[in-house]
């Protein structure tokens, strides 16, 4: 008997919209896979199919193919935690947005997937329900903030899932799983009903088994939203990626990108690659973006300034934990303090430290005016390139554990992700090969709103390299 979670999400919409695949069938068979999930990638599954899960003579877009949601998305009467224990057990009473805009396309809720804490973090070890593990190595981390979600696409357990993009969060743990993670323009999706940690950061996108995949679900998750001010409606549509050639395109390498910080094997992939572009027709050449090596910098004063402030609702007063004391001042710490897990905490207390008198204009106001600065870089470079390709992280996976006790380690694994999340601009992850056995993710970003190239640039590179992601799955 075929396994039907072999097949890619298009694969079995299409299968669905013939009438070849029953969508109840295929939502019990990944039912069973999640529920099953030894790699604590979930924090709640489905108990059952719903109704109807797009069967029928005019299936939805997405046809009834099953969706996993990363836990920062509120979902009505379902578990949402956003990895924290300060919302343990917390139901909320309406779905964000973009989850409601999928299940009206046809895309159930098979579960909730683990993550960072308040997704603060790059490799799933802030969770306050645990690690999760990477199906590639099971002693190593599968990424973060959306690792669960990362690591039950690459295992088989779901067809495809949504993650989060702060500074890098959904294409770094692509790229150590060895799927494909698209972050969207800043905008272009709402934010509503997301559990929010940096407000003028924070994008939802995809996490797929291929890249046509990413571009099915995106397609259904755009749109003005008057309940998010930020939300912009998408200028063109999104069409399913095709054509296995690059001519005419122009790839931007960083000058500044040599090697140095890379690992050795990452790097080699990275450079293959670009080889591998040359050879379907693209032409490749060196850009200046002087200001993006002070994006970290910049980035860890803004988000944790952001987030001091989104999280000073969790007080233990409306909603989540609450910790007994004798006065209202000591629920407000205790709640907070045994709530909070320690990166949220550091985070917290630094950005608020960057908000305070004296400081604001010396660390918020600075950081600020670099990523002004970031986002001319970008501008600037896009007049000469089409799109700017570099490694996703550069490292593959590393050992549980191994990070964990330097904050400043860990935040450097976003080096080639954050100052793209800081100009707003989308980027995709695409895996490239194997480094020491495990997953590498090559970048690919362009201007605003240029989703549709991305996608289509990435095929063509995806159809070339012809990664194998079987040893991934459980």
């Amino acid at each position: 008997m075929t396994d039907l979670t072999t097949l890619t999400a298009k694969q079995a919409a299409d299968a669905i919209g013939t009438g070849d695949l029953d969508a109840t069938e295929l939502f019990e068979a990944y039912r069973a896979k999640a529920t099953a999930d030894d790699l604590n990638a979930y924090t709640w599954v489905a108990e059952a199919a719903p109704a109807r899960a797009g069967n029928g003579s005019a299936p939805a877009p997405l046809a009834g193919v099953p969706l996993a949601v990363k836990d920062l998305f509120c979902t009505a009467g379902v578990p949402s935690q956003a990895g924290s224990r300060i919302l343990e057990g917390y139901l909320p009473p309406y779905t964000a947005t973009v989850v409601d805009q999928l299940a009206a396309a046809g895309a159930p809720l098979l579960a909730k997937t683990n993550q960072d804490e308040f997704a603060m973090g790059s490799s799933n070890e802030n969770s306050g329900y645990g690690p999760t593990l990477n199906p590639w190595d099971r002693t190593r981390i599968p990424g973060g903030s959306s690792g669960g979600s990362s690591a039950a696409v690459a295992s088989g357990s779901a067809p495809w899932a949504l993650g989060t993009d702060t500074g890098g969060s959904i294409r770094q743990p692509a790229a150590m799983t060895g799927i494909v993670g698209l972050k969207p323009t800043y905008g272009s999706v709402s934010r509503y009903g997301m559990i929010a940690f940096a407000s003028s950061l924070d994008q939802a996108g995809p996490l797929t088994r291929d890249v046509t995949d990413a571009a099915l679900l995106y397609g259904q998750m755009t749109g003005r939203d008057p309940r998010d001010s930020t939300s912009l409606q998408h200028p063109d549509a999104i069409a399913l990626p095709s054509g296995d050639r690059l001519d005419g395109i122009v790839l931007g390498v960083p000058d500044t990108l040599t090697g140095e910080g890379v690992e050795p094997g990452v790097f080699a992939r990275f450079e293959e690659t670009l080889k591998l572009a040359e050879s379907l027709g693209a032409t490749i050449r060196r850009v200046s973006l002087p200001h993006t090596e002070y994006g970290i910098s910049a980035y860890y004063v803004i988000a944790p300034a952001e987030a001091s402030s989104n999280l000073a609702r969790f007080d233990g007063v409306r909603y989540g934990r609450r910790v007994e004391a004798d006065d209202l001042v000591s629920m407000y710490t205790r709640t907070r303090h045994d709530g909070f897990g320690d990166e949220v905490k550091r985070r917290i207390m630094l950005g608020t430290y960057a908000l305070s008198s004296g400081y604001y204009d010396a660390f918020y106001g600075k950081a600020q005016r670099v990523r002004t600065k970031i986002a001319e870089d970008y501008k600037n470079a896009f007049a000469d390139v089409d799109l700017i390709v570099t490694p996703t992280a550069p490292n593959v996976a590393w050992e549980l554990g191994a990070k964990s006790a330097d904050p400043l380690a860990m935040y450097l694994e976003d080096l080639f992700t954050v100052p793209i999340s800081l100009a707003g601009l989308p980027a995709i992850s695409i895996p490239n090969g194997l480094s020491d056995n495990l997953p590498v993710g090559f970048q690919i970003a362009g201007p605003a709103f240029s989703e549709n190239a991305i996608l289509g640039a990435a095929y063509a590179l995806e159809q070339a390299i012809g990664f194998d992601a079987t040893p991934g799955r459980v």
